[in-house]
């Protein structure tokens, strides 16, 4: 994995309203923090960040973080957190934790399906059950995604999380064998009963309509 430069500037004023004005002239309010690290407010570019993230692939790069504010510091840090504006995914604060490279980190990835499930040519339907999965690893190792193949799967089987492979320097975390995917088979819906009953009563009523136009034929016209 690579690693990507990034400059921020330390801050001292805070609140939403200085934050409006920050994003106002293009730049994001940010926090860094971490085990050995008190919090120290930031401020960074949002044009930067949105190329490492398009250059990157990924959620979890690896930064070389530099603060100037009279003096410089570099920090070897990840992104904890990124809020976004929904409607217009807009950079609204981001969270930086620093990190060792020689020491695992535990992070969450998502999970890739690959290939096409013989259940679903015959008609079944896939089901994700997770959509992402925990696991262990120096930062360095982090994988974008997680890829599964699921082209062997037949309608009623399921793919478990200890049939996954990572890799040697990927550890993947879980203490149940949870499925992650499964083919299941199609629903059909079942036409409605007909209601004899009902059907019935009016054939008995038509019936009746029958008998007593046949006796008003037999019977006398009144003068």
């Amino acid at each position: 994995m690579d690693i990507f430069d990034l400059k921020a500037t330390q801050r001292k004023e805070t609140g939403k309203g200085h934050a409006r004005t920050l994003r106002r002239q293009g730049l994001i309010p940010a926090v860094l923090y971490g085990p050995k690290t008190e919090s120290i407010p930031l401020t960074i570019s949002s044009r930067d960040l949105r190329d490492i993230y398009k250059e990157s692939g990924s959620e979890h790069m690896v930064l070389n973080l530099t603060i100037e504010n009279g003096g410089t510091k570099k920090k070897t840090v990840m992104i904890k957190e990124l809020q976004t504006l929904p409607a217009t995914s807009q950079y609204l604060h981001v969270d930086f934790y620093e990190i060792s490279l020689d020491q695992a980190i535990v992070v969450k990835v998502p999970v890739k399906v690959v290939g096409t499930a013989e259940g679903v040519e015959r008609g079944g339907i896939m089901q994700m059950v997770r959509h992402e999965l925990e696991i262990s690893c120096l930062p360095t190792e982090v994988p974008a995604r997680i890829e599964v193949d699921i082209s062997k799967l037949d309608i009623g089987d399921s793919l478990h999380m200890d049939e996954i492979e990572v890799g040697e320097k990927v550890t993947l975390l879980y203490d149940t064998n949870f499925t992650v995917v499964t083919i299941v088979a199609p629903t059909v819906e079942e036409e409605p009963e007909e209601e004899l009953l009902e059907e019935g009563e009016e054939i008995e009523g038509e019936e009746a309509e029958g008998e007593e136009a046949e006796k008003a034929k037999d019977k006398p016209a009144e003068t």
